[in-house]
């Protein structure tokens, strides 16, 4: 396995939805041209952290995931202004922490890690497009949860928007475009997060 991860800076909104509520209009979207057919993706991730939670206590979190172009180990880093930095590494031939994971880890605690939940997603993913290629994924997720540390599942429904390669450059226009895309959830029937993250919502937080 490579030490070096793969980087991306990722730039999100989510928002919660009923189980019939219907999939938002991009048509008003500024500078969406197109979007793409839903792709289907099967995702099965498992969180670790410490038994004080030493890695949310600073805002990382840390998974092993299968399914989807992205399947493997992720460390999500604290937010820095409007993104959080996410580093991925291959899975490896086992699902054993990788030691170039656990180096990286090293920087927040030393302490022995466990798995703290467990989180299947039943998602498809569109691409909003512009002129100049994809501004930015949409994806429509029916995730089941489950508390490893106490065995409660729950299940739910969420959308999430996070900016592509051809996402507006400044922040006037990434607030323009965020603000039209609310515009769209709202009237689809889509409204604010209940909860921070897909791991918060699942450990009852």
């Amino acid at each position: 396995m490579s030490a070096e991860p793969q980087r991306s800076f990722e730039v999100e909104r989510k928002y919660d939805a009923g189980a019939d509520t219907r999939l938002p209009d991009w048509s008003d979207v500024p500078g969406v041209v197109a979007v793409t057919d839903g792709e289907p993706r099967e995702l099965d991730a498992r969180y670790f952290d410490t038994a004080d939670a030493a890695l949310a206590r600073v805002g990382v979190a840390l998974r092993r995931r299968t399914g989807g172009p992205d399947a493997g180990w992720h460390i999500k880093g604290p937010r820095q202004g409007d993104g959080r930095l996410e580093l991925g590494w291959p899975l490896g031939e086992t699902d054993r922490l990788p030691d170039a994971v656990a180096e990286t880890v090293a920087q927040w605690t030393d302490a022995e890690l466990q798995p703290l939940a467990r989180i299947e997603n039943s998602r498809t993913a569109f691409h909003l497009l512009g002129a100049d290629g994809v501004i930015a994924e949409f994806v429509d997720d029916h995730v089941r949860a489950t508390d490893l540390r106490t065995g409660t599942r729950r299940e739910w429904r969420e959308w999430e928007m996070e900016l592509g390669p051809a996402a507006p450059g400044d922040p006037a226009r990434r607030e323009a475009f965020f603000a039209a895309v609310e515009t769209a959830v709202r009237k689809a029937g889509g409204r604010e997060p209940s909860s921070g993250s897909k791991l918060a919502r699942a450990l009852g937080h």
